[in-house]
């Protein structure tokens, strides 16, 4: 792990992780609690509200590899900036959209704006702050932004109790354009002070891990496993009733919800404390094992209540650490140059393949019925196990003592 006598940015840090709150409590979390009452105005039924969901995800998606090249040449501050406002339009758009067309492009447009403006764009800018120390600061941004759904479930759940669904998105848009933009703008002005001077100083990079020769196979691999874990995290996240039910244990939905939050967490707070002595390689291969051991723990227990808790907490630890090495394994494999651009088609394929994730549960569920479809989505995530393991042993001729010849 690269060390640094460098301090993280404490208050870049605080400031985007209010953003990255705000950003993904309004353009995200908010959307399952407002969905009933969108699919009444609109008279579609449940399912092709989340189909329109899940369609201007993967739309959304293709743009990303776009952003990332943008954020390498104009700097992730002003891409954010930029993405605040599109937020806030696209909001507005949303609420006051006339029929389901202009609904639907509306939410192709908050898609995305979510991708200018969330984890990808945000721990790309922590990287062109402080290179040197933007592992530890992706670390501790995604501690504070995990309690994005613990904040702004309840909140949307009492604004929408005594407000319709457009006005809660109005509110919404205020705030992504009253708060959201100006901390962007901030953080924009501080990244361009911070290039100006760094060109009268040697250049601060982290540097590739990796030689040249296995960069682009252990690229591919790491992607595939990303999208393999994101896969997993959507089906589940997005099924979770069925799924307990399916296994008689329906009661047990709210109760693994409560435990799935703060679990998360806790992986990010224990990462942050104990996690400073592993290789960012070696925490996402601990993240990707954890995934499927607590679908086949579910899968072995039910319908053991204690079995459903322990799913709730094994499967939280491995998401939550996901979330970090997200954003620090491409850093420390690839280093700091191009960051923004890897991120970004990173993210387009995780999107891309994450969208499917809740359709073809859905399906599989109903043709092979729930064990059978656990099983098969922990299958997928051991593969990702396997793509993790499949980077080591690209690396390992790398760490392999060299033999003294000649007596030298």
């Amino acid at each position: 792990m690269t060390t640094s006598n460098e301090r993280p940015p404490i208050a870049a840090i605080l400031a985007l992780g209010l953003t990255q709150i705000i950003g993904y409590g309004t353009l995200y979390y908010s959307f399952s609690i407002l969905a009933p009452d969108m699919a009444r105005d609109l008279n579609w039924s449940s399912e092709w509200i989340f189909g329109a969901l899940s369609a201007a995800l993967l739309i959304g998606g293709l743009a990303a590899p776009t952003m990332g090249k943008w954020i390498d040449r104009f700097g992730a501050g002003r891409i954010m900036t930029t993405g605040s406002a599109i937020a806030a339009a696209a909001l507005t758009a949303c609420a006051f959209a006339p029929g389901k067309v202009a609904f639907v492009a509306a939410l192709i447009a908050i898609e995305t704006a979510s991708s200018l403006v969330q984890y990808g764009a945000a721990f790309a800018l922590l990287v062109q702050i402080r290179p040197k120390v933007a592992q530890r600061s992706i670390t501790y941004l995604t501690l504070i932004a995990g309690f994005a759904s613990t904040i702004f479930w309840p909140i949307t759940t009492a604004l929408h109790t005594h407000l319709s669904w457009q006005n809660v998105y109005l509110i919404f848009a205020a705030i992504n354009l009253l708060v959201c933009l100006p901390i962007h703008a901030w953080l924009s002005h501080s990244v361009s002070e911070i290039r100006k001077r760094e060109k009268n100083e040697a250049p601060r990079h982290v540097e590739p891990s990796l030689p040249p020769s296995i960069r682009t196979p252990a690229f591919i691999l790491m992607v595939m496993g990303f999208a393999l874990e994101s896969f997993v995290n959507a089906a589940l996240l997005v099924h979770m009733v069925p799924v307990l039910s399916g296994l008689r244990l329906g009661a047990m939905a709210v109760m693994v919800g409560m435990l799935f939050g703060p679990s998360q967490v806790l992986s990010r707070f224990t990462n942050m404390v104990f996690g400073g002595g592993l290789s960012q390689l070696t925490l996402a291969l601990i993240s990707a094992v954890l995934l499927p051991a607590a679908l086949v723990v579910l899968i072995v227990t039910a319908p053991s209540v204690l079995g459903a808790l322990a799913f709730a907490v094994v499967f939280g630890l491995g998401s939550g650490l996901n979330s970090i090495v997200q954003g620090t394994l491409p850093l420390a494999l690839f280093g700091s140059e191009g960051y923004g651009k890897r991120q970004g088609q990173v993210l387009a394929i995780r999107l891309m393949i994450s969208s499917t994730a809740p359709f073809i549960l859905a399906f599989m569920m109903e043709n092979i019925g729930v064990s059978w479809s656990l099983s098969v989505a922990a299958v997928l995530g051991t593969v990702a196990v396997a793509a993790f393991f499949g980077i080591m042993r690209l690396m390992r001729p790398l760490t392999r003592p060299q033999p003294l010849l000649n007596g030298r």
